[in-house]
């Protein structure tokens, strides 16, 4: 009880830059719970695509593969579906790597949409603690100025206290909300290099049991 208090007192002390710092808070992290979920289940349905459909193309199943490619809505597999499209165009490795090339910088948007807006909402945070403070004391030394005189001191003291909890609050929201900026970056950044191995991969695959891709890297050479 005695804690809930505490949290109670500070927040209504703060005055009413409190509640745009919340909101701020409130909204960064539900972005980032909807770009944590987002990011797992895509993660999960790349390694499941990938699963899926490397074992046609080694068993040079390229038909199969790319329909179950093209109905897979995961960025693996709408990659591997574009790099066999192109394979019937042109079996020229450059140019289904080129195609693949491309599917990926598609995906990568996806992936890290949204997630700059914590760093963003981070600031505001901070700067809305800072505006709050520096409200708060010219409203305080205001009132100090037509305060009794052996009151000032005290007065003062109180108000400059109640002032800068804007600032700490600010920062309390701003801190959580930077590390799971970091934090979804990193995890963006580890699914697109596995969306970039599983491409190589794939590409490898289909270059290594596609017998005109062979035919044509031989007769280039």
């Amino acid at each position: 009880m005695n804690v809930y208090t505490s949290i109670t007192s500070f927040f209504q002390e703060g005055g009413a830059f409190m509640f745009p710092i919340a909101l701020v808070l409130f909204i960064g992290l539900a972005i980032a719970v909807e770009r944590w979920v987002f990011l797992k289940r895509a993660y999960r349905s790349n390694r499941n695509a990938y699963g899926e459909l490397l074992p046609l193309m080694n068993e040079s199943r390229f038909d199969e593969a790319e329909q179950a490619a093209q109905q897979n809505a995961s960025a693996i597999g709408r990659l591997i579906a574009v790099g066999l499209d192109t394979m019937r165009a042109s079996p020229r490795r450059d140019d289904i790597h080129a195609a693949m090339q491309e599917g990926v910088m598609e995906s990568i948007p996806r992936l890290s949409k949204r997630t700059n807006y914590l760093s963003i909402l981070a600031n505001v945070a901070t700067l809305l603690g800072l505006l709050g403070t520096i409200i708060g004391l010219i409203a305080a030394f205001t009132a100090v100025a037509n305060a009794d005189p052996a009151d000032k001191a005290t007065l003062l003291s109180q108000s400059i206290s109640v002032a800068m909890n804007t600032t700490a609050f600010g920062l309390m929201a701003a801190i959580p909300l930077l590390l799971v900026h970091s934090l979804l970056q990193n995890k963006t950044l580890e699914i697109v290099e596995s969306i970039e191995m599983a491409g190589v991969k794939a590409l490898n695959t289909l270059v290594r049991h596609n017998p005109r891709a062979v035919a044509t890297r031989e007769s280039d050479a």
